[in-house]
């Protein structure tokens, strides 16, 4: 698991921008939304992945953790897989022009549909009533690229909790434009996965400053949770 560095002055700079350490810890939890990043065998699995994150592994419980709490108090958990198509070569050509032909050819492989690569992670707490959402670029937020947000708009959903790998890239990527494009938008600290301590804090430094809030697993779900009560009391008074 990441060791976890939010220097002081971030955090001070946060509270003067916008008042309060977390400014979307009043999120509605029948609003609210668990987006999963990208845990698939194409990041997680050895000798399957193209781009292995063994970080990501031991981020499972807390992301699974955080799906039965979305559930209990009324918001949706949605399932994001990176997938590629033959489009890709072509619309976003950006991308293969500056990577070796082999480990383009390993990524075709890896996150292609029906291969094993593309599958989510085994250990997943995946539910019937939960969405997957494919998404074919790094952003699951990026207009044309994915159905997410017209799928959150239609749940009513106004909030969302991002949770994933790779940090810095997917996760950074989609937080950045679910913000952009009106969600409020928050990055869970130990339930996003890099490669390093450096790459995860930089990523959630950046986002906290500008974009939106990071909270830890077990903030997460007691925000939820008291939240949850606070409504029911208000609907029964």
């Amino acid at each position: 698991m990441h060791e976890i560095s939010i220097p002081d002055h971030v955090v001070d700079a946060v509270k003067s921008r916008r008042g309060t350490e977390h400014p979307h810890e009043n999120l509605d939890p029948g609003k609210t939304a668990l987006i999963v990043i990208d845990l698939q065998n194409g990041f997680m699995m050895d000798g399957v992945a193209h781009a292995l994150c063994e970080t990501a592994r031991e981020i499972v419980p807390n992301v699974n953790r955080l799906a039965g709490a979305i559930r209990e108090t009324g918001g949706k958990v949605y399932w994001i897989q990176n997938t590629h198509d033959d489009d890709c070569l072509i619309l976003w050509s950006t991308l293969h022009d500056m990577t070796p032909l082999e480990k383009t050819a390993k990524r075709i492989e890896s996150m292609s549909e029906g291969g094993l690569g593309h599958e989510l992670w085994a250990d997943l707490d995946v539910r019937d009533e939960d969405e997957r959402v494919k998404k074919y670029r790094y952003s699951a937020f990026l207009p044309g690229y994915s159905e997410l947000p017209e799928k959150l708009r239609a749940a009513g959903i106004d909030t969302v909790i991002i949770v994933g790998t790779v940090t810095n890239v997917c996760c950074e990527s989609s937080a950045r434009d679910a913000m952009m494009t009106n969600f409020r938008t928050i990055m869970v600290t130990d339930a996003n996965a890099a490669n390093s301590d450096a790459e995860h804090n930089a990523s959630l430094i950046n986002f906290y400053l500008t974009f939106g809030d990071i909270m830890s697993t077990g903030q997460l779900i007691e925000c939820l949770r008291g939240n949850a009560i606070g409504s029911a009391v208000q609907a029964a008074e």
